[in-house]
């Protein structure tokens, strides 16, 4: 019996409410952890966000990419400083200020004093950089078209209600798991 076969006729755990998981619903669990490692093998190799980049022309890099993100996805529930970015980021303080200096010299983020302490520096994205924005967020869209193209209206919206249900709930585990390891 390969390995494979193997967990696909293993056990797996019982949810917690003691019930078990039927024996397609078990494979269905495998198929999904297996479908979960080819998804983080394509994140690992940055795929949409090397496509975008070269795409869009701009000479930009990924981690500049990630950092106009950041500013994006955080921006609104709270102000952005460099180190914020680089916490975000899990990168050196150092590194986190020349990408955003860069990106200012681009034009796509600039400085601004925060209105609660005016001696620390904000980080805000310009109309540029909402712009490469933008288009990053077309082309993703232009990928996961592609990606569902032969799928019903009903399929891809069940999937998109599905997957953004298990991401939040991978996000709560993380959550929980990060507070038991601090």
């Amino acid at each position: 019996m390969t390995s494979a076969s193997h967990l696909k006729t293993a056990s797996l755990p019982s949810p917690k409410d003691g019930t078990s998981a039927s024996p397609d619903a078990e494979a269905s669990l495998v198929d999904i952890g297996h479908a979960m490692t080819r998804m983080r093998l394509l994140i690992g190799r940055r795929f949409i966000g090397r496509m975008a980049l070269k795409r869009i022309g701009t000479g930009l890099e990924l981690s500049d990419l990630d950092a106009i993100g950041v500013i994006k996805r955080i921006g609104s529930e709270q102000e952005v400083t460099v180190g914020t970015i680089a916490e975000q980021l899990r990168i050196d303080p150092s590194r986190g200020s020349r990408i955003v200096a860069d990106l200012v010299k681009q034009g796509l983020l600039e400085r601004a004093a925060s209105q609660e302490d005016g001696r620390r520096s904000l980080v805000r994205v310009t109309d540029a950089g909402r712009q490469v924005l933008d288009d990053i967020e077309a082309i993703k869209r232009e990928t996961i078209l592609e990606a569902t193209a032969g799928w019903s209206a009903e399929d891809v919206e069940t999937f998109g209600r599905l997957y953004a249900r298990f991401t939040e709930g991978l996000e709560a585990q993380f959550k929980r798991f990060e507070e038991s390891e601090g």
